[in-house]
């Protein structure tokens, strides 16, 4: 029987090891350190790598998952970087975040189901204010084939799940675009990613 995406996320995160290591991703870095630091959200921020490193910044960081192993992995990451981070479980519908609550929202490799893809982010744009920034860095639907040539590069293994950039556009709509493209990156994260892949990446301020 298949497992179901939480059953395989908390299969992935038990191990002792962190499965993208314990280092933020390096785009972020890069778009934090332009930031001043406010209120942000991480949605499917995993074993908390990147929540944890904007809350060693000062920002005031919300994370959440499906995978209660992931947040047992993320608070061990927090604690030992001496800093908290407010992290839920659930499916984003669920959560209890308010319009205009945030004041950036980062998705790094938050690859969710096609189905309900368009409509968690119609609701992620709802939560950033006016004048908040959106940082993205997905696999593009272009990593399939570098995927192909080295499986240790990881990302989603069917195409749906992947972004074009046609769909990034059409799902965050209203932004005033500092950053905006498909590259082929380099990646060292942990057990999971590495490799070249290929990647896409956005920052933009909303309207």
């Amino acid at each position: 029987m298949q497992m179901t995406p939480e059953q395989m996320w908390n299969e992935r995160f038990k191990q002792p090891e962190y499965a993208y290591g314990e280092d933020p991703n390096e785009y972020l870095k890069e778009q934090l350190q332009k930031l001043k630091p406010g209120k942000i959200l991480f949605p499917a921020d995993g074993e908390g790598r990147n929540g944890v490193y904007a809350a060693t910044l000062g920002w005031d960081v919300y994370s959440f998952d499906i995978s209660e192993e992931g947040k047992k992995k993320a608070l061990q990451l927090a604690s030992k970087h001496k800093v908290s981070i407010n992290y839920s479980t659930g499916n984003l519908p669920e959560l209890d975040y308010q319009p205009g609550e945030f004041d950036a929202i980062v998705l790094i490799y938050s690859h969710f189901s096609p189905d309900i893809r368009p409509h968690f982010h119609k609701i992620l744009n709802t939560l950033l204010k006016p004048g908040g920034t959106l940082i993205i860095e997905v696999f593009s639907k272009k990593n399939l084939e570098y995927a192909q040539r080295n499986p240790k590069v990881g990302g989603p293994k069917d195409l749906p799940t992947l972004f074009s950039l046609e769909e990034i556009e059409r799902d965050f709509t209203g932004y005033d675009i500092e950053e905006f493209m498909e590259k082929e990156v380099h990646l060292s994260e942990g057990l999971y990613h590495n490799g070249t892949g290929c990647v896409i990446r956005f920052t933009g301020r909303k309207k």
